[in-house]
């Protein structure tokens, strides 16, 4: 069996995972509450910011890291869907991204982002060319196992997902050329995410398996390392009111290619929700060196990105 054909079929059985606890829902099953029963009845959907915002890859989540949220603001018996725009203006760089994704039944997510990374001036530094871009399309799917943000507040319980992202970079010459060993590949991670409403406190911890270059920007895999690595990755987010979070996080990516030097990203974020359909993330990102040769210091830079969900 192709490598393509088993990861597709890893892919379908994240699918099939949600079957079950669906159809367990019909019948004469007895039917817990849901969400809607937290906001008032003139609205719809789950509590503000429960979906997360948009990740710069497309998932729901915070900025750098998926949460094991379901994005958009359906219920058990409903279907949301976000789309969403990202602009992340850094020292040296300049990378951009959009995209919208789909919770169906708050089990199940598909997203799509089209992401880009502009080199700039580094780019004619390299003989690339000035605002030589590399671009990547973006395919995920997350599926919610068990537990449920709001309704499990008396037990420890975490909600947990497990997810997926089919990335295909757009320049394999080049990613090839600085030692990439491919220009598409599957990253795949399980999220614990857990609100704690009385502490006003969100807490997240993801694990995904990867061979990303700078994100994939640069590929997949290389020289150093072409074996699949589980890279951790955390949030923390303060719910200051039912419209404001506030939060940090940190990414850790794979070093497999001579010219990446620095394995850390981080960056620290307010979430605001002006309505219950639009929400702005602003944030503070530092993504470490990229491409140290061509400049040599940490990218750091603000991060915006605009939400329209339902």
């Amino acid at each position: 069996m192709s490598q393509n054909n088993l990861l597709a079929g890893l892919v379908s059985c994240l699918i099939l995972l949600a079957a079950g606890p669906v159809a367990a829902q019909g019948g004469n099953a007895v039917r817990l509450p849901s969400a809607d029963s937290f906001v008032p009845s003139t609205t719809s959907g789950r509590l503000l910011l429960t979906g997360g915002v948009t990740m710069f890859e497309g998932a729901s989540g915070g900025g750098l890291v998926p949460w094991a949220t379901i994005g958009g603001y359906g219920t058990r018996d409903e279907i949301g869907a976000t789309a969403f725009g990202t602009f992340i203006p850094l020292r040296d760089y300049r990378a951009s991204s959009y995209g919208a994704l789909a919770g169906f039944y708050n089990r199940v997510e598909l997203s799509y982002a089209r992401a880009e990374f502009n080199t700039q001036r580094v780019g004619g530094d390299l003989g690339l060319g000035r605002d030589f871009t590399f671009g990547q399309d973006i395919f995920g799917v997350k599926v919610r196992l068990f537990g449920d943000l709001v309704l499990d507040q008396d037990t420890l319980l975490p909600q947990v997902a497990v997810g997926a992202q089919y990335r295909q970079n757009n320049r394999n010459d080049v990613v090839r050329a600085v030692g990439a060993e491919r220009d598409a590949d599957w990253d795949f991670y399980v999220s614990a995410t857990k609100l704690l409403l009385s502490q006003s406190l969100l807490v997240n911890g993801t694990l995904r398996a990867t061979r990303a270059n700078e994100f994939g920007f640069l590929g997949f895999g290389g020289a150093r390392n072409d074996d699949y690595q589980i890279m951790p990755e955390v949030s923390v987010a303060y719910l200051v009111n039912r419209n404001l979070a506030i939060g940090a996080e940190y990414r850790r990516r794979p070093l497999n290619l001579g010219v990446s030097t620095s394995r850390d990203a981080y960056d620290f974020f307010a979430a605001y929700a002006l309505s219950k359909n639009v929400s702005v993330t602003l944030a503070y990102v530092d993504l470490g060196e990229i491409v140290a040769a061509a400049a040599p210091r940490s990218q750091r830079g603000a991060y915006l990105s605009l939400n329209i969900g339902f």
